[in-house]
């Protein structure tokens, strides 16, 4: 579910349910962040590299799991679940790298908002689905996103629910570098070793400070997103995407309720 490894003061998370194409259930959310804590707190550690193994870097949050978050009164959450990982991504303190070597969608893509480095593979794309499925924002991307991207940027990728391919996203800013598939970790995990060989408290420094000015302003935007998505999961939008997508159709959204 999540492969370790650790090379030159670099440790490298790699997301690994590669048939469920690294979408995020509440058992990989959890190891997660069991990792991004034990990087925190391990002086051995001075750069994590979070990758996907297979052709998805992640698919998200499991759709699966999230029909039966909704229909089963007895579904029990992970530990820290999908907002524990935002809170550890949130608060890590050392360089944060991403080495995205395929699809992104959801938590895919919304992860860039805490990453200090993003590499993308040339054949990678990522999407922000959640229009397409009924709901709203997550992750403070409603916030980071814009800050990240410019506002009519941020506004076309959450708000269309389009692919965004690889040179379109060093164009806009969710990548920093992108290149070739067989290229993507070498040249990532350079980058990371660099860094690695530099004082950690030098690196925790230039990151609080680079970070400090926001992080109330994230609290809130992930305050104001978590009511809003509250607010539609379960609703017509959503749960019609849901189904569709267990049917595996296209999601039809012309006859809902007035408002939906």
């Amino acid at each position: 579910m999540l492969t370790i490894s650790d090379q030159d003061r670099v440790r490298a998370l790699t997301l690994d349910r590669p048939d469920a194409l690294n979408a995020f259930n509440e058992a990989l959310y959890d190891a997660v962040s069991r990792a991004l804590i034990d990087a925190a707190g391990d002086d051995a550690v001075a750069v994590v590299v979070i990758t996907g193994s297979g052709r998805a870097f992640s698919a998200g949050q499991d759709l699966l799991e999230m029909s039966e978050r909704i229909t089963n009164p007895d579904f029990v959450p992970g530990e820290h679940g999908f907002p524990g990982l935002i809170d550890q991504l949130a608060a890590f303190p050392k360089p944060l790298l991403l080495a995205i070597n395929g699809l992104g969608l959801g938590i895919g893509t919304t992860i860039i908002g805490y990453a200090d480095l993003v590499f993308m593979s040339t054949d990678a794309k990522l999407k922000c689905p959640f229009t397409s499925l009924g709901v709203a924002p997550e992750a403070a991307s409603s916030l980071l996103f814009p800050q990240l991207l410019g506002h009519q940027n941020a506004a076309w990728v959450l708000l269309s629910a389009e692919w965004i391919h690889a040179e379109e996203a060093k164009e806009l800013g969710l990548a920093w570098k992108i290149t070739p598939p067989e290229d993507l970790l070498a040249v990532t995990m350079a980058h990371a070793t660099k860094l690695a060989a530099l004082p950690i408290s030098s690196l925790v420094a230039v990151k609080s400070t680079m970070t400090a000015g926001r992080v109330a302003a994230t609290r809130a935007a992930r305050d104001l997103e978590d009511a809003q998505f509250q607010k539609l999961m379960g609703g017509p939008a959503n749960m019609e995407a849901l189904a569709a997508f267990a049917e595996r159709r296209a999601a039809d959204f012309t006859n809902l309720p007035p408002g939906w």
